[in-house]
């Protein structure tokens, strides 16, 4: 665990001045606020003060009623020393990803990130480890006379497409490993201007900060650097496929030596005992765990039929219409590199309340000994009546306010939250979605571009 001392030392030594105290709100939108380096350490000790009634801003900045979070009273800001990084596309200035803490020092009623540690508590007292990591796709835009237009635009997959977005890409990267982000694939996807990177698996806690740090670190290059949109919105264009940040996660033993999926006789069953149970358990409460995954209003114009999202409550082997993917093991690696994959995830999510409600379904699962239905071995749209009935095929929600619904009336992840957070989630949510269903359906969709 670094100390105080050494991050001072770190921001003295990469000639920093500022340093921003950062966290993800219930709305999913990063922000914080600075500190000067002389006073970096005091800090980072007593915190730096936050109104109560911050996390009561909902993502089109609009403050919304929720009692206990009124703006009288504070709480402190107080960061990890473990998240220290440099910013490269701003001048002298890096960043700490901070917990929320109330003034006896112990997490507030409204902090993700507090809930997320708890679920990995719970995974912990229940002998497991979850490793993950965020796969995001987001597009690159810019602003042009008629409007905002996709930028870098080509073939999927292709060499003209990594070229045509080649220094931005590049610029990017190197912003995220200042940071210790370790990128393992980058690559331009399907819809016009679209890309998506991929780095390497760790602890829940730091996959949630890492994610943080991604969608901040990708804006900050494309605007800064290069005067162009990222957009980490669901679905930015109306003729453009939609954005997930798909979680992959495993589950290993306490001491990190054992991948507890793994299981080389798997056959049919595609994972471990324990693996199918917790499976089961996500599909159960995936219901209302989109409303903490895919958690924006413009989440469910993405999560539609043949779109490489998932639609339906679903599992199988290597299917990226189902809603969790068994990815198929690589060569030499198969007990590492076994893992699933959760589709129904996007990038306007906050992260910590997303793996936390991940975490806490699949515990469900194992606690219960749930056992999941069949796979699906194709598209779920494409199965005959029997066939879906086989492997559980039931539609997900088709709005952020039916997933709400479902998130209050599950026993589950919806009490996990506390009392605080659980009511500011449902309340900001509720006023964003208002808002949005009475604008045009375009308008609605540019409220997100430029948030996420």
């Amino acid at each position: 665990m670094a100390s105080i001392d050494e991050v001072v030392a770190r921001a003295q030594a990469d000639d920093v001045r500022l340093v921003r105290f950062l966290y993800c709100d219930p709305s999913g939108v990063i922000r914080g606020k600075n500190v000067h380096v002389r006073r970096l350490a005091d800090k980072m000790r007593e915190g730096v003060g936050l109104t109560r009634a911050q996390n009561a801003v909902n993502m089109l900045e609009q403050l919304v009623d929720v009692e206990g979070m009124a703006p009288v009273g504070e709480v402190r800001v107080v960061p990890d020393p473990e998240t220290y990084g440099r910013l490269d596309w701003v001048p002298r200035t890096a960043s700490l990803l901070c917990d929320q803490l109330d003034h006896d020092w112990r997490p507030w009623g409204c902090d993700p990130r507090a809930f997320l540690k708890r679920a990995i508590d719970e995974a912990a007292g229940d002998g497991l480890a979850v490793m993950a990591s965020f796969e995001n796709e987001f597009y690159l835009a810019e602003e042009t006379e008629e409007g905002v237009r996709p930028f870098g635009n080509g073939p999927v997959y292709s060499s003209a497409g990594m070229d045509r977005a080649a220094h931005v890409m590049d610029a990017i990267v190197d912003a995220l490993e200042v940071q210790g982000l370790e990128v393992e694939q980058a690559i331009n996807e399907y819809g016009p201007g679209q890309q998506e990177i991929a780095v390497r698996y760790t602890d829940a806690l730091r996959a949630a900060d890492n994610q943080l740090k991604f969608r901040d670190t990708v804006r900050g290059v494309a605007e800064v650097t290069f005067g162009l949109i990222a957009s980490f919105a669901p679905k930015p264009f109306a003729d453009g496929i939609g954005s997930g940040a798909h979680i992959h996660f495993s589950l290993w033993s306490p001491d990190g030596s054992h991948n507890l999926l793994h299981d080389p006789a798997a056959g049919g069953r595609l994972v471990s005992a324990t693996g199918r149970a917790f499976v089961a358990g996500v599909l159960d409460h995936l219901p209302a765990l989109v409303a903490l995954t895919c958690s924006s209003f413009n989440s469910y114009e993405r999560l539609r039929p043949a779109a490489w999202a998932s639609s339906t409550v679903s599992w199988g082997p290597d299917n990226r219409e189902a809603a969790v993917r068994v990815a198929s093991p690589f060569r030499g690696r198969e007990e590492e590199s076994t893992n699933l994959e959760l589709k129904a995830c996007d990038p306007s999510c906050n992260p910590y309340l997303a793996l936390g409600g991940l975490i806490l379904a699949g515990l469900d699962g194992i606690r219960r000994r749930l056992a999941p239905p069949e796979p699906a071995l194709r598209d779920p749209a494409r199965l005959t009546g029997p066939e879906k009935a086989a492997a559980g095929i039931r539609p997900l929600p088709t709005s952020l306010r039916e997933a709400l619904g479902n998130l209050q009336a599950d026993p589950v992840p919806f009490p996990a939250l506390g009392d605080l957070l659980g009511r500011c989630l449902i309340a900001v949510r509720t006023a964003e979605i208002d808002s949005l269903e009475a604008m045009a359906p375009d308008a609605a969709r540019q409220a997100h571009l430029r948030i996420f």
